[in-house]
């Protein structure tokens, strides 16, 4: 299969305007394939010359193409392009007649049989080029056109698409024809979904998943919308170009890759935001976040879309930004009795320790690139850059810019930016362009700073005393880009016994500096970037270090608590703090934590990164008693029942770390923690996962509890525990379902990868470590980029942190020319495993 370049993307832009899509879909024709009729009317651009162009369509049957009335040989399709040639100048018709497979790997026409209670739905996932699965198309940003759908279904369906769906007489489902959009936009999702309806703003809002979460998606309808409604109305405050389609729909569906897709009118939603079990509030705000996340992009993405794939920032960055913030600033409730409320400035919180972390890691590979790169020559190379570069960097430098511009500017310049692109194509050009007009600031030079270089600047404060007893700070910048931060300066009360730090003052401070700052006398601690306005990794002078490991939970602010373990984070993965004081520090600091989304930011890091990679063998026991400890002492503190979401925190990360079996087993079999919480369908899973690690279940006892969950979420638990069991057969059974038979969906695979390689099975998997490299390689070329990017980031044996391992990955890059997919979550993970043992080294 050819993908697409910019220069043939560019030259067919040049050459075609395409108007029209008539798609007639078909899904009652099996379980394997559907048909899919497209009907596509363009013109060619031009006087008197003729021209050659191409069509996309990855086929199961081409059946029957005609152009212009014309038949054309469907043996003339050259992998997914199909020629077309000698076109005259002006208009045409092109009618494809195809039958299409099915997906069971997220991509194109997914399909799924709910094993709760036989149910299948259909749902596309279209992005980038995976339109292609389902219709014939022109498949490229800035080929926009309207869409005209209509869908034979089974008996019993409901057809959600991009605009308003009705039945007909004839029982097929036809959708409002939409306004002018993007191929990979289409969207279309079928089968006998349960629906919450309502209307807002004179518009249809609707919510909708598979009928055996009904009772769960009715219990959080009202939060979804209220978020829903909020979010909507706060847009619409920002920005002047009103909602621009006909409908909202959110439909969240079963094995999603992403967290959710923009499609305009059609959201679609990983499943797993319809909560089962237990969930912190700080889960909830997530999805809430996603949900503002999405809808930004019904401007930034939709209503003006890239023109090529190099400005994936200007809809990702943009939305991720403006996801976090409207969230922030939306007020919820105020309907049917319920007071008014915000989300207020956790959301940020959450930001600074799960999402930034992602772009901090990200931009220190050796695969980082410019949140707005310059050589994105193809679509391969464009779908390696959804990362934490284009989303969480890009939205942190979108933060510093409006801390450095100002909320007024940065809306005018972007209200501008829609009204001058709507329903069209635009490049980071034509944005810089219309904040500039809005300002007089240097944008464009601010945009050459921040958006064409890669890499994290680092600032390091430096304290100097005066012949006064006074002191001055000097910022020692490492790295290129300007910063306008704020500098907090903490003091200790000597009469306070409990380490509470009190803020003195908040100095504004640029980067690069034009003088010392005065700071009068030595502070106890000196923040640089407190609020985290900007994207850098800070450091601490010594007096201020100090400070931190003793007082951090001091701190009054969780914003300010958030930047300081984010630099102790840094610091650990820089080789520069031992992981065990990161340990001795959470040991210390998060019993006395009230921020829910640094507890679990801690608690992820500390398990997954410091205990699991970071310690050597021989520490890594110390390491789990003292996160066992802590998650005790977390446990104990939540006994009165006042802090549930701490509780179910502590619950699962001491289950994740527990190095004996006989307390979770007891959970287990009582189906409660004493004191609670129960044990819902998660913990369940949860505790038998760990037992299964310990040899302390067989594989009867999965069954046993798929048995009691049978549900899509229950089958995924069960791969994940029987491939964590400490057998060669149960070992040998995982890797032939993930690397030989091909059965597996991606939510089987990904479940049975993250089981199978485990920290206590080193000497059992030893044989496994060799095998991954050809397997992966072969495996990501038979079945594709979504499977290729699960093996490299969940199949890959991360727990094994020696340079023999490293030896092997390079050999394999240099080798056996792994596609692109699977290399660049390769060179990813290879680069994590060179700086694991780098930090053993230290």
């Amino acid at each position: 299969m050819s993908v697409l370049t910019r220069d043939e993307a560019q030259a067919r832009a040049r050459l075609l305007d395409v108007h029209r899509y008539e798609i007639t879909l078909d899904l009652t024709r099996g379980d394997e394939t559907f048909d899919s009729r497209t009907v596509i009317r363009f013109t060619v651009r031009g006087k008197k010359k003729a021209a050659d162009t191409f069509v996309e369509l990855k086929p199961a049957d081409l059946r029957s193409v005609t152009l212009d009335g014309k038949p054309l040989d469907p043996g003339a399709l050259d992998g997914n392009r199909l020629p077309l040639t000698g076109l005259t100048p002006g208009e045409h018709e092109l009618c494809v007649d195809a039958a299409m497979r099915y997906s069971r790997t997220g991509e194109g026409m997914h399909r799924f049989t709910d094993p709760t209670d036989g149910e299948t739905y259909v749902y596309t996932q279209l992005f980038l080029d995976d339109v292609q699965r389902v219709f014939a198309a022109f498949d490229q940003p800035d080929l926009k056109a309207v869409f005209d759908l209509t869908v034979t279904a089974p008996e019993g369906w409901t057809v959600l698409a991009n605009g308003i769906t009705a039945q007909q007489d004839d029982g097929t489902w036809r959708a409002a024809t939409t306004p002018l959009i993007s191929t990979y936009l289409v969207a279309v999702a079928a089968g006998p979904w349960h629906s919450v309806r309502t209307e807002h703003r004179g518009l249809p809002f609707g919510i909708h998943c598979r009928r055996s979460l009904a009772p769960y998606l009715d219990t959080d309808a009202d939060e979804i919308l209220d978020v829903t409604r909020a979010c909507f109305d706060r847009y619409h405050e920002k920005f002047e170009e009103p909602y621009p389609f006909d409908s909202y729909d959110q439909a969240f569906v079963p094995e999603f890759n992403a967290g959710a897709m923009e499609n305009p009118g059609l959201v679609t939603f990983r499943d797993e935001f319809v909560y089962r079990s237990a969930v912190t509030d700080t889960e909830r705000q997530t999805r809430a976040m996603v949900i503002a996340h999405e809808m930004a992009h019904m401007w930034f993405g939709d209503l003006v879309t890239l023109k090529w794939w190099d400005d994936i920032w200007l809809n990702e960055s943009f939305a991720e930004y403006m996801g976090y913030q409207t969230l922030t600033e939306a007020t919820l409730g105020g309907s049917g009795g319920t007071p008014p409320r915000k989300w207020g400035t956790d959301t940020w919180v959450d930001f600074g320790v799960a999402r930034k972390a992602w772009g901090y890691d990200a931009d220190q590979r050796p695969s980082t690139h410019p949140v707005a790169p310059e050589n994105v020559d193809d679509t391969a190379a464009a779908l390696l850059n959804f990362d934490g570069i284009s989303y969480a960097k890009g939205a942190s430098a979108l933060r510093q810019l409006v801390a450095w511009l100002g909320e007024k500017d940065f809306l005018a310049g972007i209200n501008a930016h829609f009204t001058r692109h709507r329903f069209g194509n635009a490049t980071l050009a034509d944005f810089i362009d219309n904040l500039a007009g809005a300002t007089e600031r240097d944008v464009h030079a601010w945009a050459d700073a921040w958006l064409r270089t890669t890499g994290v600047d680092t600032l390091t404060p430096k304290v100097t005393r005066g012949t006064d007893s006074t002191y001055t700070l000097t910022v020692d910048h490492a790295g290129s880009r300007p910063h306008h931060i704020t500098v907090g300066v903490y003091d200790r009360d000597p009469g306070d016994d409990q380490g509470h730090l009190t803020l003195r003052e908040s100095l504004a401070l640029d980067i690069p500096q034009t003088g010392e700052q005065p700071i009068g006398k030595r502070p106890a601690l000196l923040l640089l970037n407190d609020g985290d306005l900007t994207y850098a990794k800070v450091r601490f002078d010594p007096d201020s270090f100090t400070t931190v490991t003793g007082h951090l939970s001091g701190l009054p602010d969780p914003l300010t608590r958030a930047v300081v373990w984010n630099a102790l984070r840094d610091a650990v993965r820089d080789a520069e703090l031992p992981p065990t004081a990161y340990l001795d520090a959470a040991r210390t600091h998060l019993p006395r934590e009230t921020d829910l989304a640094i507890v679990q930011g801690v608690l992820t890091f500390a398990t997954t990164q410091v205990a699991d990679r970071f310690l050597t063998p021989d520490q890594r026991p110390a390491g789990l008693t003292t996160l066992a400890a802590l998650c005790r002492d977390l446990i104990r503190r939540t006994e009165d029942g006042d802090n549930p979401g701490l509780r179910l925190t502590a619950v699962r990360h001491f289950i994740d770390v527990a190095a004996h079996p006989d307390t979770i087993a007891a959970w287990l079999a009582d189906g409660t923690v004493p004191g609670g919480p129960e044990l819902d369908p998660e913990l369940r899973w949860r505790v038998l996962g760990r037992l299964a690690v310990l040899g302390a279940v067989d594989a009867d006892a999965i069954s046993e509890e798929l048995a009691r969950d049978p549900s899509a979420t229950g089958q995924e638990g069960a791969a994940r525990c029987r491939a964590a069991l400490p057998d060669p057969e149960a070992k040998q059974a995982a890797w032939e379902a993930m690397f030989t038979t091909d059965d597996l969906s991606n939510y089987l695979f990904t479940a049975t990868a993250q089981g199978f390689w485990q920290p206590e099975q080193t000497e059992l998997l030893k044989e496994y470590v060799d095998r991954y490299w050809t397997d992966a390689v072969e495996l990501a070329a038979r079945r594709g980029p979504a499977i290729a990017e699960a093996a490299g980031r969940w199949a890959f044996p991360v727990h094994t942190v020696d340079a023999e391992t490293l030896a092997l990955g390079e050999r394999c890059l240099t080798e056996a020319a792994p596609i692109p997919a699977l290399r660049r979550k390769l060179v990813d993970q290879l680069d994590d495993l060179s700086r694991a043992l780098k930090v053993r080294n230290a």
